[in-house]
């Protein structure tokens, strides 16, 4: 018999004799142990003919340990038990959520939905890890090795797994009630043009973005102009509420200001809905537990 069948035979004797030493039955430990209770006996009788000493004493009621045997019991018992405990946590390791997960997003999809989100079941998993960057870069998430994009419904490339995150989103237009005492309220798009208008720099446009407009079927893409240009929104916010000029923004990072009156909207009828943020994932993903347990909980409801 090779070496290595041979070790693992006699740990599997040893491990049948513990358990036949505990229960202090053949019966018993042969149904644990999934054999019969006359292949239990074959496989001890061996183990103590293999180590030259008598390790059980049977009766017709009873199975006891000998001196020998009890003095083996002591030494493997702990031992096993240890093996037990840390093959069973490797289990736990297994199913425990665990490693990074790296997530691309635009400023305001981190501070209004994933890290909300996430704060509250981060506790629960004190082996996962989040890393968010915050870009508007419309990144490859496969060649830039994230392992989630959050992005609009209608950015999403189509060979992607998408998860809704958030309803659809209103766009406002906005500016503070000392600017717009200044300023009078433009009546109709092309009005912007005569208005301080807060700019954004999108790396993959190569420019500043043309705010998107629309009223019915009419959809305008107006280049605007200012004096400020940002490459984040909350400065874009904070700019307009210092009465630096109007804004392009997402209604719910707006909207308690509003109502406050630290800003007024202006052209609403113009201001389009646009489809909510997703996540994806590239479908060729391997899922994993802690890539679950960051879908489940960004998880739009509804």
């Amino acid at each position: 018999m090779p070496r290595e069948t041979a070790s693992r035979q006699n740990l599997n004797d040893l491990q049948a004799f513990v358990l036949v030493a505990r229960e202090g039955s053949f019966t018993k430990a042969a149904a644990q142990l999934g054999v019969s209770q006359s292949a239990l006996s074959h496989t001890i009788r061996a183990l103590e003919a293999r180590l030259g000493v008598r390790l059980l004493t049977r009766t017709t009621r009873s199975v006891s340990t000998t001196e020998a045997g009890e003095r083996l019991l002591i030494t493997l018992a702990p031992r096993f038990d240890e093996i037990q405990a840390e093959l069973s946590a490797l289990g736990e390791m297994r199913d425990k959520p665990s490693g990074t997960i790296r997530i691309t997003a635009t400023d305001h999809a981190a501070d209004t939905l994933i890290w909300p989100r996430l704060a509250k079941v981060l506790p629960d998993y004190p082996d996962l890890k989040i890393e968010i960057v915050i870009d508007y870069g419309l990144s490859d998430i496969v060649a830039e090795r994230y392992d989630i994009g959050v992005r609009l419904g209608d950015q999403v490339a189509k060979d992607m797994i998408a998860v809704r995150i958030s309803p659809d989103m209103r766009m406002l237009i906005v500016g503070s009630p000392a600017y717009l005492a200044k300023h009078p309220a433009p009546r109709k798009p092309q009005d912007l043009t005569d208005h301080q208008c807060i700019n954004l720099r999108l790396p993959t446009r190569g420019g500043l973005y043309a705010w998107e407009l629309q009223k019915g079927k009419h959809a305008l893409q107006v280049r605007v102009d200012g004096q400020l240009i940002f490459n984040g929104l909350p400065r874009m916010i904070t700019a307009a509420l210092d009465g630096f000029g109007l804004a392009y923004a997402p209604e719910n990072s707006v909207e308690s200001h509003i109502a406050a009156g630290r800003l007024i909207s202006v052209l609403e009828d113009w201001c389009p809905t646009w489809p909510g943020y997703h996540l994806y994932y590239a479908n060729r993903q391997q899922s994993s537990r802690a890539l679950a347990v960051v879908v489940d909980a960004l998880r739009y409801r509804g």
